[in-house]
């Protein structure tokens, strides 16, 4: 049972990295792009937690639905923080140029 979880568990973070990759191929913006997969930490989250209760039949389980959305939101500050880096060195670079 706990592979299956860990499994459910990077099969959300990916899919929130893949739609956080198509948020900003369309939009041209790396902070809209943390601020999706900050969404969808909440949702995925959410839905995670449900899954849990329903499976293991445990209201404890929903702390599984916190762990994910825990893990999103740490890929949602690092994504923020790489969107900060890259408007600090194209500022840099615009200016010695």
């Amino acid at each position: 049972m706990d592979s299956f979880f860990i499994i459910l568990l990077v099969f959300f973070i990916v899919i929130a990295n893949i739609i956080g990759f198509l948020t900003y191929r369309k939009k041209k913006s790396l902070y809209y792009s943390a601020f999706t997969i900050l969404c969808l930490g909440v949702l995925f989250g959410s839905i995670g937690g449900a899954l849990t209760v329903f499976v293991i039949n445990d209201p404890f389980a929903i702390f599984y639905g916190l762990q994910v959305a825990y893990y999103l939101l740490i890929n949602s500050v690092i994504v923020f923080l790489i969107a900060i880096l890259a408007s600090v060195i194209k500022r840099f670079n615009h200016k010695t140029t």
